[in-house]
């Protein structure tokens, strides 16, 4: 009888947490990205992102010049993500900031207040909902279908495209008729030390059903030295940041019109894994590149 009802507490305080987190995450406004705000803080966000992690990113020519595109990427660096940062900027350097483009992003980055400017820049939190607003207005859309098991993926994992199975961004794509783009990006893994995810610890701590995290990761970052949760963020490593875009699939004309999404999934992680691996050959030093 105890146990039921430490287990009927525990359930009862895990939901209340839960709704007062949801109804704290701001309503996303695709109007809220201020394209005069992305125009003045670029020059100088992209210089630093170039200085700082000699960010090079490659085949932006392979993005569709207009239109819905639903850009796929691997995703590194724990809860500050200079992958995200730098591809970002060099999408909106290179296509300009009147085209809309908008990043997803786990409700607790959105919760952040002093993260606030980046709705300014597009990012709006991660929902179906939301991802189908982007793509009807004709948009730019990045995802990482990985979130937060990939983020904190352990260092020496640094080179592997882990989805955890997630195949939700193939559905979108096939609904809003959508071409696929995948993103693969190298570096992030070493801007700090990941050990591991602690995703049975989330679990035990009912994060998962609280916040949405499926991890409660353990690194070794600077400025904290030993970092659980990294709820904080870190100072990065300048690690060498180097991106590449790889050319678009129009899941319909490849797959037919009811493709299977198992299949679908294998294939595209496949290509990523491919290209990931071939830019972790290219670097010969952790964090210098």
């Amino acid at each position: 009888m105890a146990l039921t009802t430490v287990r009927q507490v525990v359930g009862g305080l895990t939901r209340r947490v839960a709704r007062e987190v949801a109804s704290r995450v701001p309503t996303a406004d695709l109007d809220e990205r201020d394209p005069d705000y992305i125009r003045n803080m670029l020059p100088g966000a992209w210089l630093v992102a170039s200085l700082y992690f000699r960010a090079e990113v490659r085949g932006l020519e392979h993005v569709p010049a207009e239109g819905p595109v639903l850009l796929v990427g691997n995703h590194s660096g724990g809860n500050l993500t200079p992958d995200t940062t730098v591809f970002t900027l060099a999408f909106t350097s290179y296509f300009g900031a009147e085209r809309c483009f908008y990043q997803l992003a786990h409700n607790v980055v959105m919760l952040v207040p002093w993260l606030s400017w980046l709705r300014k820049f597009g990012t709006v939190a991660a929902s179906a909902e939301n991802a189908r607003r982007a793509l009807r207005r004709g948009c730019a859309l990045l995802v990482y279908p990985g979130g937060d098991m990939e983020v904190h993926r352990p260092t020496w994992e640094g080179g592997k495209v882990d989805f955890a199975g997630r195949s939700g961004f193939l559905r979108l794509a096939i609904e809003e008729d959508a071409p696929v783009v995948p993103v693969v990006s190298v570096g992030g893994q070493e801007t700090a030390l990941f050990l591991t995810r602690g995703d049975r610890l989330a679990r035990l701590l009912h994060l998962d059903q609280m916040l949405r995290l499926h991890v409660l990761p353990v690194s070794v970052s600077l400025p904290w030295g030993l970092n659980v949760g990294d709820f904080t963020g870190h100072l990065p490593l300048p690690a060498k940041i180097t991106t590449e875009v790889l050319p678009p699939i129009d899941l319909r004309a490849r797959y037919g019109e009811h493709p299977d999404l198992d299949e679908v999934y294998a294939d595209v992680t496949g290509v990523m894994q491919e290209a990931l691996a071939r830019l972790a050959a290219e670097r010969r030093f952790p964090v210098v590149g």
